[in-house]
């Protein structure tokens, strides 16, 4: 993705924070991709690397004919040019038969989605057919609460097949089928993301199977808009603990970026972040700083250095610095994410604010029209994620030994403003009150009249119960 005009993406020594200035930035040049920016590589040289696509249809025809004469469990080895991770997982398992109301169309529902199962029943095994059920029950329950309650009328028209019908007729019906299995990729996305964001990895693997089945069927199977559902899966399957699998689905992403040379910066950062979180879960903390650089490159690159986006690159970074003991380090980053998010908040608080004010200024005999303010809401995946990463800062903060009560107020600041556009009032009056009262034991006080003035407007809302 190019750059947007006029901004500035250079990531500098100026732009981070204390003792994270002379590490970060020696890690951020190297991370500078060469040549082509939108090539994911790990050791392999660019010279390489343009062998490696040069021969790589005659290296896939051989590993096509290799796997008529191997097992279905053995792993073939990736092309000398991808990172050292399996290339080609085992084939997605299907999902269970869902839990789905009674009736003719909805059996077809649970039909079509029958093919997809995240088991396998031996079938030698006297004892499957009793435990393949109580699995089958398990799983379908699992399916329930994660993602089918909120898409179930959904599929039903999207998987119900409808007589032979005139070529115009045809035409919209195939238009209305997309445009439906797209927003099913949109919703099982974000619930997915929202589950990871929550910790509740294993309640986001049917979300983010059903979102990789639609963009399959929307986008085929080789195309670059399935990199988002693997990144969901794989971090799934990391929060879950099963680091082969989640390496299995990121290989699979990586090859398709590596297929497509106009993969946009907003993909890779992502696929760079699981590969960061992946080497983190399995104690390789050089490997994953090596990709969260990468990904605090690109996604500043793609979105602005100072954008939520890229905030997760440094949250992240920081907390594999944290693992490490390198305290200095990790409180810098630390303080980078807050700064983020503390920013953002502040305009969206001052956004609300505007809108609130033009409705009710506007005259009940003027036409009823929306009120045209550029109002950047939070998606459910960005709430879920701001609570996560600021409530983890404020933790490390409180129980840091060497307590730092300015950051730890800046951090307090912005929860009580993040709770406060989620009408959460009474829990942003707490903290918004527990901030207050710590600005107030130091000597500087400049940050006492910007949360004086967010508490007033707690205070002005009807519903607040302090």
């Amino acid at each position: 993705m190019t750059p947007e005009p006029g901004r500035d993406t250079t990531i500098t020594a100026g732009s981070l924070h204390g003792a994270a200035r002379p590490y970060c930035t020696a890690v951020l040049k190297q991370a500078t991709l060469p040549t082509q920016p939108h090539t994911v590589r790990a050791s392999a040289s660019h010279t390489h690397y343009q062998e490696g696509l040069r021969t790589a249809p005659e290296v896939v025809s051989r590993m096509g004919s290799a796997l008529q004469h191997r097992a279905p469990t053995e792993w073939i080895p990736p092309p000398p040019w991808s990172l050292r991770v399996p290339l080609f997982p085992t084939p997605l398992p299907p999902i269970p038969v869902l839990l789905v109301p009674k009736g003719a169309r909805a059996r077809a529902v649970a039909r079509s989605s029958a093919r997809y199962s995240f088991r396998s029943v031996n079938s030698s095994d006297s004892s499957a057919p009793a435990s393949a059920a109580s699995r089958d029950v398990d799983h379908q329950k699992a399916d329930w609460v994660s993602i089918h309650e909120k898409i179930c009328q959904l599929l039903i028209p999207v998987c119900t097949s409808l007589p032979s019908l005139t070529s115009e007729e045809r035409k919209h019906r195939v238009e209305q089928l997309v445009k439906r299995q797209k927003y099913i990729i949109d919703l099982t996305s974000s619930t997915a993301q929202k589950f990871i964001f929550d910790g509740k990895h294993e309640k986001a693997l049917p979300a983010a199977l059903h979102a990789l089945r639609f963009s399959t069927k929307v986008y085929g199977s080789s195309s670059v808009q399935l990199v988002p559902a693997y990144i969901l899966l794989a971090e799934a399957c990391i929060g879950v603990g099963n680091l082969q699998q989640a390496s299995n689905y990121l290989s699979q992403a990586q090859w398709i970026v590596l297929r497509s040379p106009d993969c946009s910066s907003a993909f890779q950062h992502r696929l760079h972040r699981s590969f960061g979180l992946l080497y983190a879960a399995d104690g390789n903390f050089d490997q994953a700083l090596y990709h969260l650089a990468n990904d605090i490159y690109l996604a500043s690159s793609a979105f602005g250095l100072k954008s939520v986006e890229a905030s997760g690159g440094y949250f992240h970074m920081a907390n594999v610095f944290f693992c490490q003991n390198k305290m200095d380090i990790a409180n810098s980053l630390y303080a980078e994410v807050t700064d983020i998010w503390h920013t953002f908040l502040v305009k969206s608080v001052q956004t609300q604010e505007q809108i609130h004010k033009l409705r009710a200024e506007k005259s009940p005999f003027t036409e009823d029209k929306e009120v045209e303010v550029s109002e950047d809401t939070m998606t459910e995946a960005q709430q879920a994620e701001a609570i996560q990463v600021l409530n983890a800062v404020l933790d490390i903060r409180e129980k840091a030994p060497k307590q730092q009560p300015e950051e730890t107020a800046r951090v307090l600041h912005a929860l009580a403003m993040l709770y406060y556009l989620f009408m959460d009032l009474s829990k942003a009056y707490e903290i918004g009150m527990k901030a207050f009262d710590l600005l107030k034991q130091l000597p500087q006080q400049e940050s006492l009249e910007a949360i004086g003035y967010l508490l007033k407007l707690i205070d002005s809302q009807p519903s607040c119960t302090k």
